[in-house]
């Protein structure tokens, strides 16, 4: 299964994201704008470029323009989508099983909706993915889902309704648990919830849910 790792221009912890890369084989990196700046002062090539480089600048394109195995994707400042989002078109084009998506957070929230609202074009296709941070797990799931205790990502696992209400939600091997539960879209029920068994099984019978694993 190939799998894709996005670099994106948000804010990136260097110790985890390299820690990242050494423990997630992948067969694509691909810059997403401002992300080839990190990828550049850790002296690592990406094997894809894509942004209009209002962020990582000229002289970068330039730069990494000079080796013909790194495919660069440029594309008009005055786009409907964001780097990420392209980004992200990019890897599932080339076939991708699976994606993850770092750089993603930080300080404007405004980009870490989008790239959240991102995940479901991959669910569209059946392709798993997740946005990661030194802090965070986010996945969008539309059917069972099971999180071991011992390979969870973080203490607390949070479960919000996307796109409209989830209905037939049931929690079990957790702190907290549910059954055939009907969750809105505006209900901060989920929130911080914890696995207490060795494996936890989220179940839903229709819609589309937000899990987000964390750590303090």
């Amino acid at each position: 299964m190939n799998t894709a790792i996005i670099i994106s221009g948000g804010k990136i912890d260097s110790d985890f994201a390299l820690t990242f890369l050494r423990e997630h084989p992948y067969r694509y990196l691909i810059a997403a704008d401002r992300g080839l700046l990190f990828l550049k002062s850790a002296g690592i090539f990406p094997t894809h470029i894509v942004g209009d480089f209002d962020s990582a600048g000229e002289e970068a394109a330039k730069e990494y323009g000079q080796y013909p195995e790194i495919e660069i994707h440029r594309c008009r400042p005055e786009k409907d989508d964001t780097d990420t989002h392209l980004a992200l078109n990019l890897a599932m084009e080339l076939g991708c099983g699976q994606i993850f998506l770092l750089g993603c957070t930080g300080t404007r929230l405004d980009h870490v909706i989008a790239s959240v609202r991102d995940l479901h074009f991959a669910l569209e296709r059946g392709i798993p993915c997740a946005l990661v941070d030194a802090h965070n797990r986010m996945r969008l799931v539309d059917r069972t889902l099971t999180i071991s205790k011992a390979e969870q990502y973080g203490k607390y696992v949070s479960l919000y309704a996307m796109g409209g209400p989830v209905e037939g939600l049931t929690l079990e091997g957790f702190a907290y648990p549910l059954t055939d539960y009907r969750m809105e879209g505006i209900s901060s029920l989920g929130t911080s919830n914890e696995i207490n068994a060795e494996n936890a099984t989220i179940t839903l019978k229709k819609g589309i849910l937000l899990v987000v694993e964390s750590k303090d």
